[in-house]
């Protein structure tokens, strides 16, 4: 038998974006209705036993589990229903909304939303997807893994450890680890520079004298039960290994920390368009996707430092999501935020001109700039509508800023940002 519930909106994922979004939308009068996979909100938070939560959003240092009970909390206190251990096998559009068909142990549910709000968060790159040659021994673990089981299954993955990149989770591993007994050898990066944030580097790997080793990647896995040892190879400008620097280093325990991909199988089968760059649908200031009543927060839509801005865009989507599905609904007016040269990308990529929401724009330099650079937001005609300088830019360390209220965004063309290094 099939059970069917009905709300204004669904959020699927009850991480920090999804929770956010909840509360958001309930405190702006709709019903909503919650899907977690997983048995407890939270998300990837229930196990970052580390501090520096929070800074952003409450003033102080919190942990993981800390900041992510606060919003577990106002969850329970308003009331808003979850379903957890709960699977969407699949979801379409209904009219002018949506139905999804949702799997766990008591059966089969039938949902129906005016709207949906996209949380799914990110999954992490395995060693195939780096092209990592060898057998499959046990031993091998992405960061996220290692993570979960010291911080939260209390066990030790290994004894001798190799990090494969220098991603915030991977750094922060490499001192976990060494907290808990394990030799780590050191943590080799493809870049020529550190991929996780400055404050990590030092606090996780300089302050416990962990070697980095930058330009330098993993090229196999040796072992057939367990591993015993890794190919490590230099690499040159274009991230190709180099011909004789190979080396053999012995371990046990290989970590990965090779990157992050949002996760949007729900949001394909919907059809809603991506980003080639940041992997996560195109949406605009009001975290509102290009197909209609579709709207998507936190790492669904780029990778995040700082889950204080995961949030952030979580409470954006659920305000509006709840808005549209309450009858708020109006013809939209997208223009395009385009990234000039120097850029990796900027987010939103549309601005919707019939929305009162001032866009904040969340960017990320393609390169290291210690000096500083310049950031203007320039329309078609020539009017600068923002400029500002930063002191340094890096690509792991992502910035924002927002637009003037009352800026013209009428033109088709939309705006263009503009990025000058400082000193040229």
């Amino acid at each position: 038998m099939i059970e069917r519930k009905s709300a204004d909106l669904v959020v699927l994922g009850a991480g920090p974006a999804g929770m956010a979004a909840a509360c958001a939308a309930t405190e702006s009068g709709a019903a909503v209705l919650v899907v977690e996979r997983e048995e407890r909100a939270g998300g990837i938070l229930k196990q970052c036993v580390h501090d520096g939560f929070g800074l952003v959003r409450y003033g102080e240092k919190l942990t993981g589990p800390e900041y992510a009970l606060r919003d577990a909390a106002t969850l329970r206190a308003m009331g808003i229903p979850v379903m957890y251990d709960t699977f969407v096998s699949r979801v379409a559009r209904d009219g002018d909304g949506f139905i999804l068909h949702c799997v766990n142990r008591d059966g089969i549910t039938e949902l129906r939303a005016r709207a949906l709000v996209l949380a799914t968060g990110c999954r992490e790159r395995t060693d195939r997807q780096v092209f990592i040659h060898g057998d499959r021994p046990a031993g091998v673990y992405t960061a996220g893994l290692a993570q979960y089981l010291v911080n939260v299954q209390g066990l030790k993955p290994g004894r001798k450890a190799v990090i494969l990149g220098s991603g915030d989770i991977g750094l922060i591993m490499a001192r976990r680890l060494c907290l808990e007994g394990v030799e780590v050898e050191g943590v080799y990066e493809i870049k020529n520079e550190p991929s996780g944030l400055s404050r990590n580097v030092r606090q996780c790997l300089e302050d416990f004298s962990i070697p980095l080793e930058l330009s330098t990647t993993v090229l196999a896995v040796h072992g057939r039960r367990r591993v015993e040892g890794v190919t490590l190879a230099r690499v040159d400008d274009r991230l190709r290994p180099i011909p004789g620097s190979e080396r053999e280093l012995a371990c046990d325990t290989l970590v990965l920390s090779v990157g992050l991909i949002p996760e949007n199988e729900l949001a394909r089968s919907l059809e809603v368009p991506l980003d080639g760059v940041t992997r996560g649908p195109r949406v605009d200031q009001d975290m509102h996707t290009l197909a209609d009543g579709v709207f998507a927060c936190g790492n669904a839509v780029h990778v995040n430092d700082l889950v204080d801005y995961v949030s952030e865009s979580g409470a954006v989507a659920g305000e509006a999501a709840a808005a549209w599905a309450r009858g708020g609904r109006k013809a939209r007016s997208l223009v395009p935020l385009k990234a000039g040269p120097g850029f990796l990308y900027a987010v939103p990529q549309f601005v919707d001109a019939a929305s009162e929401r001032p866009p904040t724009v969340y960017f990320r330099s393609n390169s290291t700039m210690p000096d500083g650079a310049t950031v203007s937001a320039t329309t078609a005609g020539g009017s600068v509508a923002f400029s500002r300088r930063w002191q340094a830019l890096r690509p792991p360390e992502m910035e924002r800023f927002t637009l003037p209220a009352g800026t013209a965004f009428a033109d088709e063309a939309g705006l263009l940002l503009g990025l000058e290094r400082s000193g040229r």
